[in-house]
């Protein structure tokens, strides 16, 4: 009899509520008694912890059975398939892209060429990102050039997908969502940047936070990531991308990292801090 995952075994070890539960500020757990338990959030500051009322025998029984299991972490945690957390967190599933489909391959081919314009073009001398200090500041443009381009495709129509809520979050994956309009098919896309030498690091590149109000997937789709590598900037922070890779997200595995988060309006309560400074220094 095979063995049931342990991302799987959390639903049998904790009691199942709705989808978002709080727990006292410091647990959300994603749940639902129809699709099983694959994710685990686990936030602090949710809720402002002056407000907070006292926990309920259930939420501290949660609280409980769930530390010790956090505390456990192994291997199994490290394996969870993306298609599975999404498809329990959402609804939705993550389709595999076969490049030997014939909608596939089209827009494939369509969308190649656009990562290729878009690479030549920020690597120009007069590209708005030359000069830029910070690669995290260059990631935008990334995304505003392939917006721009893939939507002058024919045949393609690409937008910044809208939250459950109806508003744009551009920080929340994916970032950009494109269909194919002679099949109404799918794709969402998200740009990646990393430096040269880096392709086998272990920091981590991708999370994906399941919430509701913010949950950007919306349909059944191929999930793609498109990574460009970068040279390492010159003296006069000179930009030069050397080539991108476009990645099939349906076997894609992540791990489950449960921390804990507080905020400076969480930390400094006033009747929280037990001494001070006579003054403030001028």
């Amino acid at each position: 009899m095979m063995s049931m995952p342990r991302h799987r075994m959390l639903a049998r070890s904790l009691p199942v509520y709705s989808m978002h539960f709080q727990v006292r500020s410091i647990a959300r757990i994603v749940a639902s008694s129809c699709v099983g338990m694959t994710a685990l959030w686990i936030a602090l500051g949710d809720v402002d912890a002056q407000t907070a009322g006292a926990p309920s025998s259930a939420e501290k029984a949660a609280v409980d059975a769930l530390i010790p299991w956090l505390l456990q972490e192994d291997a199994q945690l490290r394996g969870i398939p993306f298609s599975e957390v999404i498809f329990d967190s959402t609804g939705k599933h993550v389709l595999a892209c076969n490049p030997k489909d014939e909608t596939n391959a089209r827009v494939l081919k369509q969308m190649s060429s656009v990562l290729d314009e878009v690479m030549a073009r920020l690597n120009a001398p007069e590209s708005p990102i030359q000069g830029i200090p910070r690669i995290n500041e260059v990631s935008s443009h990334f995304e505003d050039l392939i917006h721009e381009l893939l939507n002058k495709t024919p045949g393609l129509a690409c937008d910044f997908p809208k939250t459950a809520a109806g508003g744009k979050q551009r920080p929340v994956i994916p970032d950009l969502e494109i269909v194919d309009q002679l099949s109404d098919r799918v794709y969402y896309l998200d740009p990646k940047l990393y430096a040269v030498g880096s392709r086998e690091s272990s920091f981590r590149t991708f999370y994906f936070e399941p919430k509701i109000a913010t949950n950007k997937v919306r349909e059944d789709a191929v999930h793609f990531i498109v990574g460009f590598e970068h040279e390492k900037p010159a003296a006069d922070r000179q930009w030069k991308f050397t080539r991108w890779d476009l990645v099939d997200l349906s076997h894609f595995q992540v791990k489950l990292k449960a921390e804990f988060q507080g905020s400076n309006r969480d930390m400094y309560r006033p009747e929280a801090i037990v001494a001070t400074s006579g003054k403030k220094v001028q």
